[in-house]
Parts: C-alpha cells; structure tokens; sequence
C-alpha cells in the first residue's frame, strides 16, 4: 500500500511489456532490437531472446523491411501467421532525421475476421435467397399479393400486376383499396382464418383464389393472396385433365398389378415342386450365370426368365426376348447380332442393333434355343466364350455383357446324340438348369391359377366374374392339359367371350372340352360364320400342339403349314 506522497517508478520496458498488442523493432539490417511480452504471447513463438535474430526467419512475411526501402509507414497491413491473422502496422523510426530502425505493432483479429467472414457469407446467402425469391414470385404463374396490417401493399408480382395491365412497381406502397373495390382477402386480417379456393371478381375476370393471414410472434401483421386459378374456365379444364390422367393412372396400375399378380401366382403356387423351383430361382437370380429353362410348351418359361431379371442386379437393365424358332434361319444371325450399314441388299440406312447389344447391362431370354441351326449355334457359342460380339458386315468386336436365360422344350440330349445340337453350347448353357413341371402335375394350383386369369379377364374384358360352376371345374380337373398354363389361359379367355352370365359355364368351354358322361363334344353354340371358323381354327391350332409335345416344327408338318406359317396363325390366336 502506498503512503501518501510516494510514487511509483514504471519503466518503459513495463509499460509496453503490458500492453495486448505484440511490439517488435529491427534496425536497418533486419535485426530484432526490442520485442515485448505479448511477442511471445500473440504470435506464439517460443519463449527465447530474440534481440540479435533476423526478423525474416522469425516472423516470415512481416513485411517490415518495406519501411527502409521507402521511409514511409504501413498501417492496417493483414496477414497471417502461425495460423493467426494479424493486423499489423509498419512504422519508420527517425533519429535526427536519420532512418535508424523500424517498429511494427500486430493485433491478433482471428476473432473478428472469423466473425467479418461469417456475417459477409450471411449476407451472400440472403442476397441470394433474395433473389431467387425474386426470380421464382416474378416467373410464378399464379397472381401473388402481400400487403400489411395497414393494407399497403408490400409485395405483388408480374402475373398479379398484369389484370390491372400494370407493372409489380406500379403497385408497391400503394393502398389496396386504390387498386380495385372490394378487395375480399383482407378479411383475413381482422377474422384471422384463411380461406381456399373461393370464386371471386378481379377485375373483370372470375378467379380462384385463397386468402391466408401472416402471423409473427401471435399477431397479425399482414395478409396473403393467391390467384390460383386466372379463369374458372381452367379449373374445368384441369379436372377434365386429371380425370383423364387419373383413368390412365388406374389402367397401369392395373395393368401393373395384373402382371405382378398373374407372375406370382402362376409361379408361387401350392405345389411343393413350383415353391422349391421358385425359391431356388430366387437365389440364383443373384448369381450371373447362364440359366437354361426346360418343359413343355406353355409351362411358364418365359415367367421364370422374367423372375430370374427382375429379381437380379441387372432388373434396371432390359429384358430382351427371342424366340429362335419364330425367326428365318437367314435372319436370325442380324437379329441377334445386328448389321452395319451396306451389310447386305435391304439392310437398314445406319445399321441396326442386335438383340445382345440391346440387352447389354441385362438379360437376353432366347425361347425355343432347340430350334436353332447348327451353324448359329457355333456364333452363339463365341459370344457366351468371348463375350463380344461382330455386326455383319463389321469386323470390329463389341463387347457385351449380357446375362443369357434359355428355354426349349426339346429333348437337347437326344438332339446331341443326333448331330442336330451342339455338345459344347450345351454345356455352355446347362450351367444352371430348371426343369418345369407340366400343368397335369401341379393340379393342385388349378383353382388358384383359374382365379388369377379371372382376375386378369374382368379387368380386361370390364366384367364382373365371379368363378366357374362346380360341373366346369369337374372337366378342368380331368382334363391331361397338353397345352399347359397357356392352353388355361386360353380357355378362360375364350369363355370370356361367349359367356352371358357372372359364372363359366361347360357351355363356354372349347368343343374339345364339352364331353359329358363320356358323349360326344357338343356343337358349337351359335355366332357368325368367321366365328365358328376362327374357332375351329384355334383348337385345331391347340390339339396339334398338344399331340406333338409342344413341337411346333411337327405341329407344323402335321396341320400342312410352314413352320413361318404357323407362328403367323399362333400370334392371330394369340398361342404364340
């Protein structure tokens, strides 16, 4: 404590060494002569004498020798140092007009610069939300309108502005009663409540419009109106429109369902045999092997490769079908393979994509593979060993990365003993193999199988039946299915046609089917001439497939057809 009239002797090292700002002075050589305390402290050098060092291998970057090369100080000079931004300012030190040394005063403003750089990033983000909120109200179809407690309006926009065929700074700041008579979705700002879809007068045109109140912090400090619709006109419009959407809408997603369904149901049944085949299927459609489908014709091939695509990683990738059997020899080779330009007499101008290219990053499903011509089958089989694949007419290879899923209803190993298929593309495509079991030994998925296709027809066919009588169940039951899921679908099909009723009847079956107590078939009951012989057709079509296995070459040869010929009649019948 001190006692009256004694003083305190402070020196100027003290003082300074006391100060927040970090103090350094060089004479003209560079040389640190004077550092202070808060040297140590703001700059974060080690704590050792630093009168006698080289200001430039201390404090690199100082800028503090520029004094001696001009005489002139420096002041608010940024720069960082240690990780620390400094404001720093350079000051000569004269001595009887003498430039003897040099003095720079640094303050640590990480802080604040953090603080500046943060508010300048605020308030660039503002700025730019600003303007979008700008661009998006002005390009908005819909008329927007703002006005406060006062109702002055605070904000508008072009498509608002335009009834009254001025410009949105036409009408900020002015009150809104100015601008038209009634101005109806103000009531928001005494009631509170907002309002939608109300038919109102503006200005000569009958809107659709809603009124909303703006509320901070609990009061009501303005209101907020929406043109919605510019003419009621358009309202009508747009319903028409979404009606029309809404019926399309239903149509795929009943399609959508129909073929979910139909899948699942035809494949996921009771039969112990189909729930193992579909669960293995299931996993190996993980893998990226080569599949090969074996069964009878209309056994479901075609819904397994799907199962096997969909259920893979490649089910964004395209499903490609081929069916070898329906294709001319001649052109199977470009169909699989595709052509280059000037590749042969017709070919396409530009070339054409084969079906591997096209089921690249997929699945290709080659149908019928038994039907294929020994010298196809040997290109088939350099493309499953090279995975690349030549356009006719090019001599370039593509590559290809294609998964390949066959089916064949055809006895491939009698094939290979009689020279008509090849042993190694067999091996090739035997990788994994699914044998489907014919309809005759899965009859306990019948019902459930009948049910799905009624399910499909009344969506298809807008009807509403209920099922089948007990008498045409009987028959269905006993009936050896030759044909298969196809041949019952078929049936159901056809009986969609001819029925009358809600429920199948025997009388709607095929002739071939109409056998009672062991009698003869029933005639056919009634319709055109084109009809009955469309009729007669298709099961003539029917029965010559079922005698012949599935054999389409011998079903040919036995109805006196080409086998071309025959596929046109299969697709007009839709047996294909």
């Amino acid at each position: 404590m001190l006692m009256e009239g004694q003083t305190i002797s402070i020196t100027l090292d003290e003082i300074l060494d006391n100060t927040n700002n970090a103090i350094i002075a060089v004479d003209p050589q560079g040389r640190i002569i004077y550092a202070n305390r808060a040297v140590y402290n703001i700059l974060k050098i080690p704590d050792w004498d630093l009168v006698g060092q080289s200001v430039s291998a201390v404090i690199p970057g100082t800028g503090l020798l520029r004094v001696f090369e001009n005489g002139i100080a420096e002041l608010g000079q940024k720069f960082t140092f240690n990780n620390i931004i400094l404001l720093s300012s350079r000051t000569p030190i004269y001595v009887h007009g003498e430039l003897v040394g040099a003095a720079a005063v640094f303050q640590d403003i990480t802080i604040l610069q953090n603080l500046l750089d943060n508010l300048v990033i605020e308030h660039e983000k503002t700025k730019e939300l600003q303007r979008i909120l700008e661009v998006v109200i002005n390009t908005a179809y819909d008329g927007l309108i703002v006005v406060n407690k006062e109702r002055i309006i605070t904000m508008t926009n072009e498509a608002f502005a335009s009834f009254f065929l001025q410009s949105p700074e036409d009408l900020v700041g002015k009150p809104i009663t100015e601008i038209y008579d009634n101005p109806k979705f103000t009531e928001v700002l005494e009631t509170g409540k907002p309002v939608h879809g109300y038919i109102h007068d503006l200005n000569g045109h009958e809107i659709i419009a809603s009124r909303i109140p703006i509320i901070q912090d609990g009061e009501i400090v303005g209101a907020f109106g929406k043109v919605v619709f510019k003419d009621v006109n358009e309202l009508y419009a747009l319903t028409k429109k979404v009606d029309s959407l809404r019926s399309e809408l239903d149509y795929y997603k009943k399609t959508m369902l129909e073929k979910n369904c139909s899948a699942l149901q035809l494949l996921k049944g009771k039969n112990p045999l189909m729930i193992a085949l579909v669960q293995t299927a299931l996993r190996v459609a993980k893998s990226g092997s080569n599949v090969l489908l074996r069964g009878e014709s209309g056994t479901g091939k075609e819904l397994f490769a799907q199962l096997l695509h969909t259920e893979s990683s490649r089910s964004k990738g395209p499903f490609i079908k081929v069916n070898c059997a329906a294709v001319p020899e001649n052109l199977l080779e470009s169909e699989l393979f595709g052509y280059e330009e000037g590749a042969f007499t017709g070919a396409r101008k530009g070339g054409k994509l084969g079906k591997f290219e096209l089921a690249d990053k997929g699945t290709l499903f080659l149908d019928e593979i038994g039907d294929m011509e020994m010298a196809m089958q040997a290109k088939l089989l350099r493309v499953l060993q090279d995975r690349e694949i030549e356009r006719l007419g090019s001599s370039k290879p593509r590559k290809v990365d294609v998964r390949l899923v066959a089916a064949t209803n055809r006895d491939l190993e009698a094939m290979i003993r009689d020279k008509q298929f090849r042993e190694d593309l067999y091996y090739r495509l035997n990788v994994v193999t699914f044998t489907i079991p014919p309809l005759r030994e899965r009859m306990d998925d019948l019902e459930a199988l009948i049910e799905t296709f009624i399910k499909k027809f009344n969506l298809q066919f807008a009807q509403s039946v209920t099922g089948i009588t007990t008498e045409t169940k009987n028959v269905l039951m006993k009936h050896r299915w030759p044909g298969n899921i196809r041949e019952l679908e078929n049936i159901i099909e056809r009986a969609f046609n001819m029925l009358d009723g809600s429920e199948i009847q025997l009388k709607h079956l095929p002739n071939y089917l109409q056998i009672l107590d062991g009698r003869e078939a029933r005639p056919f009951a009634g319709g055109s001439l084109e009809a009955i012989l469309s009729g007669v057709e298709k099961e003539a079509l029917i029965y010559a497939l079922n005698t012949a296995n599935g054999n389409k070459v011998q079903a040919a040869k036995t109805l006196g057809l080409s086998r071309a010929g025959l596929y046109k009649k299969l697709i007009k019948h839709q047996l294909h």
